[in-house]
């Protein structure tokens, strides 16, 4: 059947995916998919008539298939442009680099590119005036100055990650990015060498773009800012967008509809400023004069945030209009003082890129009037307290405080609704949405309320895999509150049973980071296995090791619970401590509580249970990856037995076979032994 197709032609759904179709005869072992044909034609469906859909795709249903076919065949039929937006960059480039090629074999060549943020980009203009005049100083960043120049030479795509010898985070190569706020534009005399312009181009020649969530939603809040300037953004106008692992959307786009300002920021545009003069050898005393008084106020007014004596993380920033009435100078000079940076810098409008020099002043005093002076009901105002160099616990002086932090002043929706359905739902003909945990109690209820998405097609299609066969959901009995002061203990007895009958091969996914670390302490000397910590090595390399190690328990938090993909018996058993609720004292969660009970809602039962429920299936959802896995979960919550609410979490997990035996989980892992004599007690 393969033979039929042109290069102008693509198979139809049934062509591909039916059985001695063209999937059939390709490499991969072949095993036809009822609910992989159900969601390609639904998504096909949904791009003809020009309707949303949002599809929930067990593990193991080949989803990324079952978007990428009727994606290009409605690109390549009806000339639309689809852009497909992806959690984490993994998942994106294993389509770029794998599915799209796997395809390609398939059916020929296709016009498909792969869109990284501009901040993944080496900047020619920058570079260029950094090696006719070497403004650098220290020897570390002498020496990565000539990485990232040879490197440039040799380069066909401009993407950083490339560079290697190149330590990260960079911060030289920080200052010679091609992020917007420093761009010339069509004025740039690299413009058409840029590796922006060549990336932007080859977007303009797709049918499709592989974009991430961080990019699109960032590309979508400078559009919506720049309200239609022809340069705003890098990806072009398309008809569709694609959302895969779209149970992360709201959490982006928060992050990316919210505005902030910090200390460290105002220090780069002084920087900047400084390096242009320099640079371009002109001498003008009143802008390097207005820039320093700049870098002066803003020590002043961020040293008089109320900060004193927090911890590290968010805080809010109730009384606003207290701070302004009892520092409110510190506000005011610091407005004067970019204000008078814009005026100056005015002057200098023979140096072209001085303009993206008065755009970042023109942001700053937009976004720090916004953020001291907002009235916006549907706003959370709060102060982050970061360590520096990004490190979540930093060494602390003998006073207690961090030895180095930055202060970030922030703003964040608390109902990015109304935005998504004003900007993306509007906007596009369609907007498909899938992942493999959407629904709770079997409903899309939730997630379409959070997300603004009004009157659209729905799909649950069940997983490959059978469940009630390779897992086993283990309960342990008789546990204390995880509130408890005798729940560690206990909790971690439990855990030592199953880790030994498991012989490793194990996650255990915690909620905080000192639960974490307290169970690692204890498992160290009671277990034989290797043990690896989140923390002690970056998030790939312990990944690698784990994967490479006989027997290892790899002990993580939040950015364990999804996106890790280990097949096979190295990964048998994954264990979490606690039903994963957002902490209710962090400002942001606690402003959608409060937002929901205005509303007339319960903020536990409409709101954390139900965000808990798809984070606990991302979690459990790391063990069974292919037909062939086994494994035994075991969750140490005992909440889910004895709470009412309990049930809303079982109802929504696949069909496990659920067991509080430990002698069930014995027989699991050793079908072909004795039971073993285990005490009864758990």
């Amino acid at each position: 059947m393969s033979s039929s197709i042109t290069a102008d032609a693509l198979p139809t759904l049934r062509e591909f995916f039916a059985p001695g179709g063209v999937l059939a005869g390709s490499s991969l072992t072949y095993e036809h998919r009822a609910g992989q044909f159900e969601m390609a034609k639904a998504v096909e469906r949904a791009l003809e008539e020009k309707r949303h859909l949002i599809v929930e795709a067990g593990t193991g249903t080949g989803k990324t298939l079952a978007y990428l076919l009727p994606a290009l065949r409605i690109a390549r039929e009806r000339g639309q442009r689809v852009i497909i937006s992806t959690g984490t960059k993994h998942l994106q480039e294993q389509l770029f680099f794998k599915d799209v090629p796997f395809l390609e074999s398939l059916l020929g060549p296709l016009k498909v590119c792969y869109m990284k943020g501009r901040g993944n980009y080496i900047c020619k203009q920058k570079l260029y005036a950094l090696s006719a005049a070497p403004l650098l100083s220290e020897p570390a960043e002498v020496k990565q100055f000539h990485i990232i120049r040879d490197w440039e030479k040799e380069t066909t795509t401009g993407d950083r990650a490339e560079i290697l010898g190149l330590p990260e985070p960079s911060p030289l190569f920080s200052k010679l990015d091609a992020r917007s706020e420093a761009c010339l534009g069509q004025t740039c005399p690299n413009f058409e060498a840029c590796w922006i312009t060549a990336m932007r181009r080859k977007a303009l020649e797709s049918d499709l773009i592989i974009v991430n969530h961080h990019l699109f939603f960032a590309d979508l809040n400078i559009k919506q800012q720049a309200a239609g300037a022809p340069d705003a953004g890098v990806l072009p106008d398309a008809a569709t967008v694609i959302f895969d692992e779209s149970h992360e959307m709201e959490h982006v786009a928060s992050d990316y509809f919210g505005v902030v300002i910090s200390q460290q920021r105002v220090e780069e545009l002084a920087r900047d400023t400084d390096l242009l003069l320099r640079a371009k050898g002109v001498s003008f005393g009143s802008v390097e004069g207005a820039a320093a008084s700049l870098r002066e106020r803003a020590r002043m007014f961020f040293s008089t945030l109320p900060v004193e004596g927090v911890t590290l993380g968010r805080h809010p920033f109730h009384d606003r209009a207290g701070f302004l009435e009892e520092q409110g100078e510190f506000y005011a000079s610091f407005q004067v003082a970019l204000e008078r940076l814009f005026d100056e810098l005015e002057r200098l409008k023979e140096v072209e890129e001085a303009a993206g020099l008065r755009r970042r002043v023109m942001d700053l005093r937009l976004s720090a009037q916004f953020l001291m002076e907002s009235t916006d009901v549907n706003t959370v105002f709060w102060i982050e307290r970061r360590a520096a160099g990004g490190v979540k616990n930093a060494t602390r002086s003998g006073s207690g405080a961090p030895a180095a932090f930055h202060t970030y002043l922030q703003a964040t929706p608390i109902d990015v609704s109304e935005i998504l359905q004003t900007t993306l739902f509007a906007n596009y003909g369609t907007v498909v949405l899938t992942s493999a945990t959407l629904t709770v109690q079997g409903g899309f209820d939730h997630i379409s309320r959070r997300l603004g998405l009004v009157g659209a097609r729905e799909l649950t299609v069940p997983s490959h895999f059978d469940y009630g066969k390779q897992a086993l959901l283990y309960l342990p009995p008789y546990l204390p509150d995880p509130r408890d002061a005798n729940f560690i203990p206990q909790a971690a007895e439990r855990m030592r049973k199953v880790l030994e009958l498991s012989r490793g091969r194990a996650f255990c996914l915690f909620t905080s980071y000192a639960q974490m670390r307290e169970m690692y302490e204890r498992m160290l000397v009671e277990l034989p296995f290797p043990l690896l910590l989140q923390g002690t090595a970056p998030r790939n390399a312990l990944m690698d090791e784990f994967r490479t190690t006989p027997n290892a328990v790899l002990f993580g938090t939040s950015s364990f619970w999804q996106g890790i993909d280990v097949q096979g018996e190295q990964l048998s058993c994954v264990i979490i401590d606690k039903l994963p609720f957002a902490v209710p004292s962090d400002r942001v969660v606690q402003a959608r509580m409060e937002a929901v009970e205005r509303a007339g809602g319960k903020p536990f039962y409409d709101l954390q249970i139900p965000q808990a429920v798809i984070t606990l299936k991302q979690g459990f959802g790391r063990l069974i990856r292919s037909a062939t896995d086994r494994g035994v979960l075991m969750l140490l919550d005992n909440r889910v037995q004895r709470q009412s609410y309990g049930k809303v979490f079982l109802d929504s997990l696949p069909p496990y076979r659920i067991t509080q035996d430990i002698d069930e989980v014995d027989r699991f892992f050793n079908p072909e032994e004795q039971p073993r004599r285990v005490p009864k007690a758990g």
